[in-house]
């Protein structure tokens, strides 16, 4: 793909997801627009061995933009990154097609492994603000992670991660549709336990009364 291409996909990429751009101009301030053209040239050179090179350009983009994307990261088309100051995406990181990230997102290692130590990103991914995903597994497409949640393991497709450590909500195996990527509108795993302790509670509290009135009865009788 050509540079023009490249830089038309990506305007269309941005207008699409967020509704604050209001004219292909606009689009050439945002920091995820900026860094993500200086990180396909970074990335070439990186292939190509020229390692200081392709540092040299990433960091360069990363103290202009607060977005740090390693020249060695794999990047599928589409990706974008809304608002991204704090976003981090570590060296061996695979990311796929028509991913989102928000700010302060980390893509990282444990610090404990090696060779391939970052996490990969399916398809329609979306990692919403604060969360960090730190280690070599799979989030699965479609997927979605709620936003500060700290994911250690893999994630199925078509599943919603939140919580610290991340826990998973199956969803159904159904794609979820781009419009829906809402990092706000997710499921609470916690707030599901304490329902159904409630919900025991109140059974056990009617079989009690239940009893108490079958020996009152009784002892009446």
């Amino acid at each position: 793909m050509g540079f023009i291409q490249t830089v038309k996909k990506e305007i269309n990429v941005i207008r699409e997801r967020d509704p604050a751009i209001h004219s292909n101009m606009e689009v050439f301030l945002y920091p995820s627009f900026r860094v993500l053209l200086k990180y396909r040239r970074a990335h070439k050179h990186y292939l190509k061995g020229h390692y200081f090179r392709a540092r040299w350009i990433s960091q360069r983009a990363a103290r202009k933009t607060g977005i740090e994307i390693h020249p060695g990261a794999t990047i599928g088309e589409g990706l974008f990154i809304d608002h991204g100051n704090g976003v981090i995406i570590g060296e061996t990181t695979i990311i796929g097609d028509n991913c989102t990230l928000y700010q302060g997102v980390t893509l990282g290692g444990t610090g404990k492994e090696q060779g391939k130590r970052h996490p990969t990103l399916g398809n329609n991914v979306m990692v919403s603000a604060g969360a960090k995903v730190l280690g070599s597994f799979t989030i699965g497409d479609n997927s979605k992670i709620g936003a500060g949640s700290v994911v250690l393991e893999e994630v199925p497709p078509n599943s919603t991660v939140v919580g610290v450590p991340g826990h998973v909500v199956k969803r159904d195996n159904i794609r979820l549709p781009q419009e829906e990527l809402d990092q706000t509108h997710l499921p609470d795993p916690v707030e599901e336990e304490i329902a159904a302790l409630r919900r025991e509670n109140a059974e056990l509290i009617e079989r009690v009364l239940r009893l108490e009135q079958q020996i009152n009865e009784r002892m009446g009788g």
